[in-house]
Formats: C-alpha cells, sequence, structure tokens
C-alpha cells in the first residue's frame, strides 16, 4: 500500500469514548465526553485524561484532585455525544441527558450507573502538552456491574457493547479477532 506524507497530527484512533464525571464540594456533578485517555501503568494501575484548561472539568478536577471514567456502551452514544456538546458550566448533564449519578466507592466524584464499568481516579500529576493538560492519576476502585462476570467472578467486557471514537464517529466495538498471545500459542492436537 502506497502512502502519502502528513504533518504530525494526533491521528491516533480508535480510541476509548468515556464520560469523565467530576464534582466540587457544594456544586453539582459534571459531565464530560473524553476521548483522549489512557492506560498508563498495570502495577500501580494507572490512567491519564487529558483536557483542555478552558474547559470546567478541568477547573472541577484541578480543584477536587478526583474524576471517574466511565465506559460507554453503544446504548449511551447519544449522551455521551451531547455531554461533549455543552458546558457543565450552564448545563446540568445528569438532567438533561437522563444520566444517574450514584455515589463512588472511594471518591467524592459520582460514577454513571447506566455505566458498565466506572473507574475512580485520583490526581497525582498534570502535566501541561500544550492546548490540552494531562491529568496523571492512580485507579483507587473500579464499580463493575454484575452482569459482566461470570460465575467464577471473570470479566466479560464484551457483554457491554462499547463504543469507540474514531475520526469524529463513534462506533460499537463487535466481532473478536482474537485474544492476547493467540499469535504464538501452541495448536491443541
Amino acid at each position: 500500500m502506497a502512502k502519502i506524507e502528513w504533518k504530525g497530527g494526533a491521528m491516533l484512533s480508535p480510541l476509548p469514548a468515556v464520560l469523565v464525571t467530576s464534582c466540587a464540594e457544594g456544586e453539582r456533578p459534571n459531565v464530560a465526553t473524553v476521548a483522549w485517555c489512557g492506560i498508563t501503568c498495570t502495577h500501580p494501575p494507572r490512567v491519564y485524561i487529558s483536557l483542555r484548561p478552558s474547559r470546567y472539568s478541568h477547573e472541577i478536577i484541578s480543584k477536587t484532585g478526583e474524576f471517574v471514567i466511565n465506559l460507554v456502551p453503544s446504548s449511551m452514544v447519544r449522551a455521551a455525544d451531547s455531554c461533549g456538546v455543552y458546558t457543565g458550566r450552564k448545563v446540568d448533564k445528569f438532567k438533561r441527558f437522563s444520566l444517574t449519578a450514584e455515589p463512588s466507592y472511594k471518591v467524592g466524584a459520582p460514577s454513571i450507573a447506566q455505566s458498565p464499568m466506572s473507574l475512580e481516579c485520583k490526581v497525582y500529576s498534570v502535566l501541561p502538552q500544550g492546548t490540552h493538560d494531562m491529568f496523571l492519576a492512580d485507579v483507587v476502585a473500579v464499580g463493575v456491574e454484575e452482569s459482566l462476570l461470570d460465575e467464577k467472578g471473570g470479566l466479560h467486557l464484551d457483554r457491554a457493547r462499547l463504543a469507540a471514537y474514531s475520526h469524529g464517529e463513534y462506533f460499537e466495538l463487535g466481532k473478536k479477532l482474537g485474544s492476547f498471545g493467540f499469535s504464538v500459542k501452541k495448536k491443541k492436537r
């Protein structure tokens, strides 16, 4: 396949579409759509989100040092997209988009009840990146919908029908292509 050169750009794709919740003391909780997020470490479990300093969520998370990453199933894509269009400074997104705030286990920010998995995070560092600041955080608890677990407690995240974001479009994850290590696994005789 022939390729042509473009200037450098943030073209990594697809990305998880997540809803990040935050809440400053005495204020209503906020929800923000974030695609600039990911894992930075397994042990200790660490993640990041990147937000523009002008965003309301940036202001809240900078004050509290806490947030929750709520995974988005395909059934919540409309709400996720809408939460990315409106600002929490003016709109109660939980109310407007029929999302249910529920208490988190270890952080003050709420989780979203409709989300199949919520990662509760405490910020340990903020790194300015240019247009965005990267919030590096420890995952201090994870809320998991029981329907995603098998009888032995094993996680089956494929049951969640998660959404991904790719170059301005949302997609539902679907067809399994393999499992970790399948390419080198010995065949059964």
